[in-house]
């Protein structure tokens, strides 16, 4: 099984900034807050800005929410920085021995429990807004 890449928790973070930021935030300024690169910062708020969550103002303008905050699940940024390959939160093994019982059926078996779970967790995703993840933080 392959993680939920850290873009996730990084676009989370950068739109609960922006969201309590009364001015647009430089990508140097969120970078500081994430503590990391900013052209990690760049890449991923580029993935938000397609996703029409953010609004970015060429040179040092910085960026600012397209959306209120409680217009933006956590759902909508999984989905904006693809955190996860094609898709597909969980993988099954390549290749297992077709001659084996277990191995000739464990994708078909495995694959409908992987689908419910990922749907499960995609389902709670939907139900949390950036806006309630900032409550929190007052």
């Amino acid at each position: 099984m392959k993680q939920i890449s850290t873009r996730f928790s990084i676009a989370v973070h950068i739109l609960c900034l922006l969201a309590i930021s009364s001015t647009d935030c430089t990508g140097e300024f969120i970078a500081r807050s994430v503590n990391t690169n900013p052209v990690i910062i760049r890449r991923i708020v580029g993935m938000l800005k397609k996703a029409g969550l953010v609004e970015v103002r060429p040179g040092v303008g910085g960026a600012s929410l397209r959306k209120p905050p409680d217009d933006i699940t956590l759902l909508d940024v999984y989905r904006a920085v693809n955190a996860t390959e094609v898709d597909q939160l969980f993988r099954i093994h390549d290749a297992p021995n077709i001659e084996c019982p277990v191995g000739r059926n464990i994708e078909a078996v495995l694959q409908a429990e992987l689908k419910e779970a990922q749907f499960a967790m995609e389902q709670r995703l939907a139900q949390t807004t950036v806006g309630q993840l900032v409550a929190k933080f007052q």
